[in-house]
């Protein structure tokens, strides 16, 4: 490694008061959050290392889930060490093959999305009788809204160079109430939020399995949501029969009625995208990541598709009276 900054210092020396020899330890990735993760070898086995800076980012909240989620019978890492007030987390090792790494490989796209399906299936089926919401948030509309409001805060002023007027920004958020308020009622789940194949795996030892990451930041709240979050993924084009066998293989698998599902589908669908163009605007003017603009043009492209839903009706109307659609 090059010389280490003072987090990677501090992990160092956490690394030292823990059972174990330690070696190798390196750089993995950061994420859009200040997260950071390294891997290193415990006594010759691989691990990973989380660094959350604890003024930044809690770690609690991912080791509650990731224990939540295996005594549900699903696959997050094993929790191997945690020092919540430094911020570290050691992890087993799930190895580097995400579903997007084997999907650059050549895999098939269904299998993949199929299994990640059935996974979520799993879960909602066992969350009524099998989960625990204790210090989980609820993801009810105020939550909802907030999100949505992220579009007003950074993407408006990037697109059109000025804040959002506030008569304009008041009907913005009239619409989603009146949108989010129509909807159906469905029994709550646990909503892990980042649902997508850059944070699913192919763990070593057992490629069939369906290994979950990045869940600290989960909810109580809609079904639908992860759902939508894995076929309309902001990050790469799912294909459309994709997009159609898997809603199909999902509602087959659940016993929630299709009508209701599909309302909170599309709705939340566009809600996610739009609070989404606001987080990719923000992660590159104020945290220094460009490279999330690349994505807009495929957020684009879902928002146009989403907004055409009967269920959107309201704020169908405010994009179409208050911007260009091309741009929207």
């Amino acid at each position: 490694m090059n010389t280490p900054d003072a987090r990677t210092q501090a992990l160092q020396r956490w690394l030292e008061t823990l059972a174990g020899d330690f070696e190798d330890l390196r750089l993995l990735r950061a994420d859009a959050s200040f997260r950071r993760y390294f891997r290193a070898r415990r006594d010759g086995v691989s691990v990973v290392i989380m660094d959350a800076p604890p003024e930044r980012e809690a770690t609690r909240p991912f080791v509650r889930i990731a224990r939540l989620l295996e005594n549900l019978g699903l696959r997050p890492p094993r929790i191997l060490e945690h020092d919540a007030d430094s911020g570290f987390v050691l992890l087993e090792d799930l190895g580097d093959r995400t579903f997007t790494q084997a999907l650059a490989e050549g895999a098939d796209e269904w299998p993949l999305y199929q299994r990640a399906l059935d996974t979520l299936a799993m879960l909602h089926r066992r969350w009524p009788e099998q989960g625990r919401a204790d210090h989980i948030p609820p993801y009810d509309r105020e939550r909802l809204l907030a999100e949505t409001a992220l579009y007003a805060d950074w993407y408006w002023p990037r697109l059109n160079d000025q804040a959002m007027p506030e008569p304009m920004r008041a009907d913005f958020d009239a619409a989603w109430h009146q949108v989010l308020d129509a909807l159906p009622s469905l029994p709550d789940t646990l909503v892990l939020r980042d649902f997508h194949v850059d944070n699913l795996m192919l763990p070593p030892g057992n490629e069939q399995a369906c290994a979950l990451l990045d869940f600290q930041d989960a909810v109580i709240g809609s079904p639908a949501y992860d759902v939508v979050s894995l076929l309309e993924d902001a990050r790469r084009e799912v294909s459309a029969d994709t997009v159609t066998r898997g809603l199909e293989h999902y509602l087959a698998n659940s016993d929630i009625p299709r009508a209701s599902f599909m309302a909170h589908y599309h709705v939340l669908g566009v809600q996610r995208t739009v609070k989404i163009l606001g987080i990719f605007v923000r992660l590159a003017e104020r945290d220094g990541k460009p490279r999330y603009l690349e994505h807009l043009p495929r957020l684009h492209g879902l928002l146009e598709q989403g907004l055409r839903h009967p269920e959107l009706g309201p704020v169908a109307r405010w994009f179409a009276a208050h911007t260009n659609r091309q741009h929207a």
